[in-house]
């Protein structure tokens, strides 16, 4: 600890009688009383919390509007929608009651609000009503969009400003300002007569709800403790205490004593100490004196440059104390090099929405993909009718769409999220004249967003950077006449084994279009003068093979001409392989079914987490350099060990929201993968009865060869005697983007939704073997 004198360290002590004085005034300052109507409607406390309260749109939309939904021509049902007073969900009716999960959506799960007829489902059904009546609500993972209109305009814009208002309030809400809103929304559940009063009764159900299973009678004590008026009934400041008592944190008041000593209260120095264990970049006297104006709540402990544990919680939950590096949130990486020089998010089939058997394709899956920082889309063409190709999964029940409109939404949405190149593959199918059609809507679409001829600058032995092809869109595909390349030479072995393969001729007009992505079939890896414009098309099976095979001549491939990788035509349900084998031998644009939610698509989401999620990432220098003697089956001995100690976790989400007693026994998954010799798991124990604030203290130790290649999975499971465990939540990043120490990761649904306030709490040591 540190000193309470000035000494040789150079730091300042706290003064003794201020300290004291700062946290006497804590421990003694009773919880704030509920404004007016806070206890009796704690939804409006929670808007007020956001400043909405006396916003026309917000109120408006607690009022509720009778909205439109449309899903075809003739589904059209109007139905009531009315904002939650937690101002974090709204309600809608049906004609069928539903569990209560089934007639909410929630705010934070919403992707995008777009106005007018800016959904496929509106522009095809939704002719009947005003654009300016019209909005849709578009969803994070594979939740359907919701296609409204209203009886008004007016009432169309309010909803539209409104959810605008609601999600940039959300966006800046602290963590703990979240864990309020969401204990505070199933305290209202809870109160079941709703008199804003707490019956034992429904203090257990609350309990329930937030998924803990407390003893009887710790139960009752605590509750008795919390009853000062006596009279078997909790209300307002009582309520505040059972709620204080109920999230307190032990493990992190302990680790806060470690640091502050008696008077607990951290001085600026003693902040510093803690930074300086954690192993913080830049740690530094002043660093500890921001973080203290920054998070600490008490503003005399802020004048004073102390912090109290309120603030050092703050801290912790906030994205400066989160896993990920917060420097890694933005793009941080050298964008100035070849793309060979990157892996490159690329989704395969990506019209589908769901199975390649008899699925629908939608232009709304292209609008999701570049959602989630997809940059190399796939494009299946086919002679349509009328002179107008389309997009399908071809010989199969998969519903088709207009190749036009494809490129339209690569015109509306690929740059949404980010100003790096978009890739379109093509997988041609069609004659001479509906490939000249493509090429027309290509140039008349896109217009100078697309590529049609080599940069002035550009040097042809490599290919450009993503900096120098910001904005643009770049078509790969065949560009002389030849045998079809591999991915459709597979693809027709599944569907059609009796046809005889053949050369296809391709038009100077789409030919014209192929500038540095000439689609070219693989057929040697040994040493050759490079040929950066050419890609190759890889099944999975044959990129398994060349890696086992190959090695370091595929890596070296690698580095410096682009190879796509794509999932076996065998796999009907469009499951995904892992992408970790593709990107420990350097390809780039490593191709998966984005509509499949699993293991694979986390792995893919936490690659390109980092640099901005931008859909660029950097590969290591032993994957870039041309003369690297790299092989991912022989990454040599353990270089890292990675130690992550489990401690804690907070607000599990429950999985059978509708059965009361259904508790998770959650354990705790940790995963590494990368190169073989480094993939591995390793569980914790598991809890029983407890999704709340369950608690591990156990460590994970991993050995690892290639650390500049690994990911790290965590999971949450709840563990069955009877069958396999369910999936919890879980968060993947790089290893490299890990921070050290103590920290909190903010877990994940399947489809990558936050389920925010959920957490896991780890302490991470990363050293050399």
């Amino acid at each position: 600890m540190l000193c309470g004198r000035w000494c040789g360290c150079g730091r300042r002590p706290k003064e003794p009688p201020v300290a004291a004085q700062v946290a006497e005034s804590v421990e003694r300052a009773s919880p704030p009383a509920p404004p007016d109507g806070g206890s009796r409607r704690p939804g409006l406390r929670a808007l007020k919390k956001m400043g909405l309260t006396e916003d026309g749109d917000v109120r408006a939309m607690l009022r509720g509007s009778r909205l439109c939904e449309i899903r075809s021509r003739t589904w059209q049902k109007e139905r009531l929608y009315r904002l939650q007073e937690d101002g974090l969900s709204v309600w809608f009716q049906r004609r069928v009651l539903r569990a209560p999960s089934q007639h909410i959506f929630l705010v934070q799960h919403i992707e995008a609000v777009r106005e007018g007829h800016q959904s496929e489902g509106l522009r095809r059904f939704g002719g009947a009503f005003p654009a300016a009546r019209c909005f849709t609500v578009a969803f994070k993972g594979r939740r359907k969009n919701l296609d409204l209109a209203a009886p008004t305009a007016e009432e169309a814009q309010c909803w539209v400003r409104g959810l605008a208002k609601l999600r940039a309030r959300l966006d800046a809400m602290s963590q703990r300002d979240r864990l309020d809103h969401w204990i505070r929304f199933y305290l209202h559940r809870a109160d079941s007569d709703q008199d804003s009063k707490m019956s034992f009764k429904e203090i257990k159900s609350l309990l329930r709800m937030v998924n803990v299973d407390m003893n009887d009678m710790y139960a009752y004590q605590l509750f008795k403790e919390c009853d000062h008026s006596n009279d078997g009934r909790l209300e307002e400041a009582e309520i505040e205490e059972f709620l204080r008592r109920l999230l307190k944190r032990p493990e992190l008041e302990e680790i806060f004593r470690r640091y502050s000593g008696e008077d607990r209260v951290l001085s600026a120095p003693e902040l510093l100490e803690f930074l300086e264990d954690q192993g913080e970049d830049g740690a530094t006297l002043a660093r500890a004196q921001q973080l203290i104006q920054t998070y600490e709540l008490n503003e005399t402990a802020k004048q004073h440059e102390l912090m109290t544990l309120d603030g050092f919680m703050m801290y912790l939950l906030s994205p400066e104390g989160a896993a990920l590096d917060p420097a890694h949130t933005c793009v941080f990486q050298d964008m100035g090099q070849p793309l060979a020089h990157y892996f490159i998010s690329s989704s395969h089939n990506t019209y589908l929405t769901e199975s390649q058997i008899g699925g629908p394709s939608s232009t709304e899956a292209y609008v999701r993909a570049f959602a989630q920082g997809c940059r190399c889309v796939e494009l299946d063409c086919w002679e349509g009718p009328g002179g107008e190709p389309v997009v399908y999964h071809g010989h199969t029940l998969t519903s088709k769409i207009l190749f036009r409109d494809v490129v339209q939404a690569v015109r509306d949405h690929a740059f949404t999220l980010s100003p790096y190149p978009v890739i379109l593959s093509l997988e041609n199918h069609c004659g001479l004249e509906q490939q000249a059609a493509m090429a027309h809507h290509l140039r008349t679409i896109l217009g100078d967003m697309l590529v049609t001829q080599a940069l002035d600058s550009q040097t042809p032995e490599e290919l450009p950077s993503p900096e120098q092809l910001k904005g643009r869109v770049l078509v790969k595909g065949k560009k002389d006449q030849g045998r079809e390349e591999e991915e459709e030479e597979e693809e027709e072995e599944v569907a059609e084994a009796f046809e005889r393969r053949r050369a296809k001729q391709i038009s100077p007009e789409l030919s014209a279009l192929v500038v540095y992505c000439c689609a070219t079939r693989l057929r040697t890896l040994r040493p050759t003068l490079p040929q950066p414009r050419q890609v190759s098309s890889l099944s999975e099976r044959k990129a398994k093979k060349l890696i086992r095979e190959a090695g370091n001549s595929f890596v070296r491939h690698n580095a410096h001409q682009l190879t796509r990788v794509y999932p076996l035509g065998l796999r009907m349900n469009s499951a995904n392989y892992s992408p970790q084998e593709m990107w420990n031998s350097g390809c780039q644009l490593v191709a998966l079914n984005f509509q499949t939610p699993g293991y694979e698509m986390d792995l893919n989401a936490g690659r390109f987490l980092i640099n901005g999620q931008c859909g660029y990432v950097l590969k290591p220098a032993c994957l870039r350099q041309p003369n690297t003697t790299f092989d991912p089956e022989h990454p040599g001995p353990p270089r890292t060990t990675l130690t992550v100690q489990v401690l804690t976790a907070q607000q599990l989400p429950k999985l059978n929201a509708e059965k009361p007693s259904s508790i998770v026994d959650p354990l705790v998954r940790v995963e590494v993968h990368g190169v073989p010799a480094d993939c591995a798991r390793k569980e914790t124990d598991y809890v029983l009865n407890n999704g709340f604030n369950p608690r591990w203290g156990q460590a994970l130790q991993f050995q690892l060869r290639a650390p500049e290649l690994v990911l790290v999975r965590f999971v949450v499971k709840d563990y069955d005697t009877t069958s396999s465990n369910d999936f919890v939540g879980q968060f993947t990043l790089p290893l490299n983007s890990l921070k050290r120490g103590y920290r909190h990761i903010h877990l994940l649904s399947k489809d990558g939704a936050s389920l925010s306030p959920a957490t896991l709490f780890v302490h991470i040591r990363i050293e050399p073997s």
